[in-house]
């Protein structure tokens, strides 16, 4: 697998046989549920499930975004939405500064039965939320054309290009606000309400997409500029939904912002982020040496994305579930069911992550055809899913096991690791395109993914992370 991303995760009665009260979660809010209690095989599922299903239908959305810019702009426009998803990366990486932290934090107050102690900590995120995603809108329009030029893409690529990242910048507060909303549910153990929330937010913006897209009815044709608008109201529909059934359930309390929150939340989140941010950057250098090869290389890079992310689904899903379970049985002082929840969750993953692998080497010519007609796109398409499918076996360890450590709070580590793995790819791929042509970035990706799955293995078997303070 060669795309990162983390979300946090529901919930189980305790076990009476753990000596504490029963609390039910069938959807009902009187109380948090707890991850502290229970088979934990079953518990992980049940958080795990619907935490999959809310992945599921935001890579439906991206999907069907994908295919309504390929088939109806084209490999141009295939590719400028591929190349600016590089950017939209770092920014949803900075915001994942804030959604890990506060699942981090939260999920321990509420491991800890300090209900009000986590509620407050939501809302000094979702403040702080708005402050850092005003910057990133000021500052990406100010430097737009800059950041195009980095990637020395064609003209006709990155003037669609400025045209998509410049309408989803605008939108940077909705992304960011987004994320935390769904991390402060998941925290808590609520995997349900984000999964109900963007099932009506993500059928809208199904609906809106080619509407928008192609200017049908009465809807202005808005052409690329119309793909980022659509997710945009996927995201403004679940934000402003999902802070306010927050507000109603006393989870998130306003107030004077405490400085000791946001640097707990900071603390541990600035990792992951900065993690995000090199990755997002290393693709963005990456595709200089890609764009060599044309815009069917530059298409095929983004249509491999959109197919590995839906076996990569999965693994976020999975390593939401970790991160709440682990948080929570850390605030719970049960360092040992921690450490299994995090196995556990690795091997249902792996599983799905096979049969995705073998789907990906077997389809690779059905799929990459979904998203274009071009041949030459196809034909790089098909080649980059057949090489990455081998890095899919391990992204099941890479995505819930750093998802596991954010819960732990130590995310440290896996910054270090997985930036160092991923900075080695520039010169790789460089050296890699000399010899091999486009085929040999396509390698350069795969292999340094398993690295990456398999550094987080160790840093998990390590334990440092059962000794971590949040």
């Amino acid at each position: 697998m060669t795309e990162t991303a983390r979300e946090p995760a529901a919930t189980l009665p305790f076990d009476g046989r753990d000596g504490v009260a029963t609390v039910s979660v069938t959807g009902e809010h009187a109380g948090v549920p707890a991850l502290v209690g229970g088979p934990l095989a079953r518990t992980i599922l049940s958080v795990a499930i619907p935490a999959v299903g809310s992945t599921f239908l935001l890579i439906s959305f991206i999907t069907a975004d994908a295919f309504w810019v390929g088939t109806r702009i084209g490999p141009a426009g295939l590719a400028a939405v591929s190349t600016s998803i590089f950017w939209v990366w770092a920014i949803v990486s900075l915001s994942e500064m804030v959604s890990v932290g506060i699942t981090a934090v939260a999920a321990r107050r509420h491991g800890e039965r300090r209900r009000d102690l986590a509620a407050r900590a939501v809302g000094d995120a979702i403040v702080y939320t708005l402050l850092l995603s005003l910057l990133v809108t000021i500052f990406g329009h100010l430097f737009l054309d800059q950041m195009f030029g980095i990637e020395h893409t064609s003209p006709e690529v990155t003037a669609l290009g400025k045209r998509y990242l410049g309408t989803y910048l605008w939108g940077a507060s909705l992304v960011f606000c987004f994320f935390t909303v769904d991390a402060s549910f998941r925290a808590s153990g609520d995997t349900r309400t984000p999964l109900m929330l963007l099932v009506v937010s993500v059928a809208a913006a199904l609906l809106l997409d080619p509407v928008l897209i192609m200017g049908l009815g009465p809807a202005p044709r808005l052409g690329i500029a119309g793909a980022a608008v659509s997710m945009l109201v996927t995201r403004f529909v679940t934000t402003v939904a999902g802070i306010t059934l927050l507000a109603r359930r006393g989870l998130v309390k306003f107030g004077m912002p405490s400085w000791h929150n946001i640097a707990s939340i900071t603390k541990v989140g600035l990792p992951t982020a900065l993690t995000g941010i090199v990755f997002s950057l290393v693709y963005v250098l990456l595709t200089r040496t890609t764009s060599l090869f044309g815009v069917p290389a530059v298409a095929a890079l983004g249509v491999g994305h959109r197919v590995e992310s839906w076996t990569y689904t999965v693994g976020i899903g999975f390593g939401a579930a970790a991160a709440a379970v682990v948080g929570q049985n850390l605030g719970a002082r049960r360092p040992d069911r921690a450490r299994q929840a995090g196995w556990i969750a690795t091997g249902f993953v792996t599983l799905v992550c096979f049969v995705g692998a073998a789907l990906e080497y077997f389809c690779a010519v059905p799929f990459a055809r979904f998203f274009t007609s071009d041949p030459a796109v196809i034909a790089e398409g098909a080649r980059y899913l057949r090489i990455g499918a081998l890095s899919t076996l391990f992204a099941g360890a890479e995505v819930v096991l750093e998802g596991s450590l954010g819960g732990a709070g130590d995310t440290l580590p896996p910054m270090i690791t997985s930036t160092a793995l991923t900075v080695v790819r520039v010169p790789l791929a460089a050296w890699a395109a000399q010899r091999w042509g486009a085929p040999g970035i396509w390698w350069v990706l795969s292999i340094t993914a398993i690295g990456r799955g398999l550094a987080m293995a160790g840093l998990w078997k390590w334990r440092r992370w059962d000794r971590r303070a949040v």
